[in-house]
């Protein structure tokens, strides 16, 4: 039978033709399961290995429910859409229906993305999807050519930053329905900016989640995360919703690629696993697309993110690089708690490694010849991690200055791997962003209490825990939201158009060249500086960093200088903080004309 969806799914309903929709759920635990379309209660037909299904008169609007033996009624934990909370009726959807306005767009390729990470609910005052669009024209032109929206799927209450999420199909109602997200795609599409979703894959949220009342075997009692049981990977109906989920807002929803979330809490038994099965999946299901696929892996596996001898990736095309922020992070603020604790003894060979090879530390096979591909690692000088788990939530800028994250910046841009900005970045925000949920009762007791040992591990003074905001409170909220007065105002263009040079350099001088590099060479200096040399195919990339507290000699550099702060040319020194990049053509391949107009002293 032809549906009037684009592909046959296992979880979640779909509309059939002569207004009838057909409704599954997976429910092993039960006998009898039943289906409320419209007030109308059917008994759904019992099939193999737990799944019910049910075909039932109802056209896309239609409002149902799931309903128990005892009368008890549950959203379906695939509902596409909500009609008011986790705990309400879904709402049958037609995914059909949206009036793409971008319908060529194939996306870009990974080597070009400049990320810029934000969290819908506080990007704008009004917190909504379409309320965001009409800022992204203002990003679109200052060089951003990637958006990371932090996670939207239905969670607990009207607030929060969204990685305890439970209906991971349905985008929250308090940001807007799913025409609206879609429309923010399709704006970010037609400034030309890739959009890539964040998902959780590893856990459910605290509250509202109804599966271990008819799907025990959806988890893993004999395994916990820091979040509750573990999900059950080794269950193919599982492995098949989360495979979906992936799928269909790939495809339904068009985003140009997914960052998975904490990937070291999903495991399995089975061969191949999930995640490279959801790799080899994804890339079968879109080959005439750029889909990008990025982890946040602390095991810091690098056959994940192994690419081939063409600089295509074998499963996904970047982890989180963690390391290199600590690094600079612990150099920058001398920081040294928590998260920081392991970086402190030696941030400088750790952060040379990084930048070097991709990982610390780096491996024999990687010393002098082909490390890891560059765009395999993403960097950042913060992210909404690093940021909002402070006690104080302070930006790096209110922590170490302007001169010093100029620099930062720079570094970040003009290296090779792939820059991810937080909110804010492009013109130099200043308010805090917090963490900050919705919950009730002993939830968000227990969430006030565990908030300062949290924050301990994120750097800050011991006594900013006694000034905390507290995260249920909707003012903690509110505040974090941007300023978008500063970003109009002249510091806020300047910041913007030096953000511009720099993205402008980069897709100029760097991401030509963003292949597997032929060799690394990493220059003896002290502590304080680093001078790396990266010789691709046709071209080398030279940076020499002054982080120091005085002025130092560098390794000199051949070719064109592209960008500098405190370059004393006739001395070879750097001030300090200071950082010069240079690139030296050295194949027939070459830009007689560029004379590095993005030099800066």
């Amino acid at each position: 039978m032809l549906t009037r969806d684009t592909a046959i799914t296992a979880w979640g309903p779909r509309l059939l033709p002569s207004g009838q929709a057909e409704f599954r759920i997976w429910a092993p635990d039960r006998q009898r399961m039943n289906v409320v379309v419209a007030d109308r209660q059917v008994q759904m037909e019992r099939q193999g290995d737990g799944w019910f299904s049910a075909v039932v008169p109802a056209d896309a609007g239609c409002l149902y429910q799931f309903a128990l033996d005892d009368g008890t009624r549950l959203a379906d934990p695939a509902s596409r859409a909500q009609a008011h909370d986790l705990e309400g009726p879904s709402i049958l959807t037609d995914q059909n229906r949206f009036p793409w306005q971008q319908g060529e767009w194939r996306g870009r390729p990974w080597s070009e993305a400049v990320i810029y990470e934000l969290h819908v609910g506080t990007f704008t005052d009004e917190g909504t999807f379409k309320a965001a669009i009409p800022r992204l024209g203002e990003l679109a032109r200052a060089g951003i050519t990637a958006l990371e929206i932090m996670p939207v799927a239905q969670f607990p209450g009207n607030r929060g930053w969204g990685y305890d999420g439970v209906l991971h199909f349905a985008p929250h109602i308090a940001y807007g329905t799913p025409e609206d997200l879609k429309a923010l795609v399709d704006a970010a599409h037609g400034h030309g900016m890739m959009i890539l979703l964040d998902v959780v894959y590893n856990h459910f949220g605290p509250l509202g989640n109804a599966l271990p009342r008819y799907a025990s075997r959806f988890f893993n009692r004999r395994r916990s995360t820091p979040w509750g049981p573990a999900v059950e990977f080794n269950e193919p109906a599982v492995r098949q919703y989360f495979i979906e989920n992936a799928l269909y807002w790939l495809r339904d929803f068009r985003f140009d690629g997914l960052r998975l979330d904490a990937i070291g809490h999903i495991k399995d038994r089975q061969d191949p696993t999930f995640l490279h099965e959801l790799a080899a999946t994804v890339g079968a299901a879109f080959p005439d697309r750029h889909v990008h696929l990025v982890v946040e892996d602390e095991e810091r596996r690098r056959d994940l993110v192994a690419y081939s001898p063409d600089a295509i990736p074998l499963h996904f095309s970047a982890n989180w690089n963690d390391d290199l922020h600590h690094a600079l992070h612990v150099i920058a603020t001398g920081e040294a708690n928590g998260h920081y604790t392991a970086y402190a003894e030696d941030p400088w060979t750790i952060l040379k490694d990084v930048l070097a090879c991709g990982f610390h530390p780096c491996s024999a096979a990687e010393k002098g010849k082909r490390p890891v591909m560059p765009p395999a690692r993403v960097a950042f000088l913060q992210n909404h991690d690093q940021v909002g788990n402070r006690a104080l939530g302070e930006r790096l800028r209110t922590l170490v200055g302007a001169d010093l994250t100029e620099v930062m910046t720079a570094l970040l841009l003009l290296s090779p791997q792939i820059p991810l900005l937080f909110m804010g970045d492009d013109y130099g925000e200043t308010r805090p962003f917090h963490f900050f949920a919705d919950y009730q009762g002993e939830i968000a007791d227990a969430i006030r209490k565990s908030r300062p040992e949290e924050a301990a591990n994120f750097g800050g003074r011991a006594e900013d825990v006694d000034h905390m905001p507290d995260p249920i409170d909707v003012q903690t909220f509110a505040s974090s939201k941007l300023d978008w007065k500063r970003a109009e105002g002249e510091g806020g263009r300047r910041e913007r158009e030096r953000l511009r040079t720099l993205i402008e350099l980069r897709m100029r001088h760097v991401v030509p060249f963003v292949a597997p590099p032929e060799a690394v060479l990493v220059h003896p200096t002290p502590d304080g500086v680093v001078a790396i040399d990266w010789r691709f195919p046709g071209a080398k990339l030279q940076l020499r960093l002054n982080l120091s507290d005085a002025e130092q000699r560098v390794p000199g550099t051949e070719g064109h200088v592209i960008w500098s702060a405190g370059w004393v040319p006739d001395e070879t020194t750097l001030r300090a903080p200071g950082i010069l990049v240079a690139t030296h053509e050295v194949s027939a391949v070459s830009r007689r004309g560029d004379t590095g107009t993005g030099r800066r002293q």
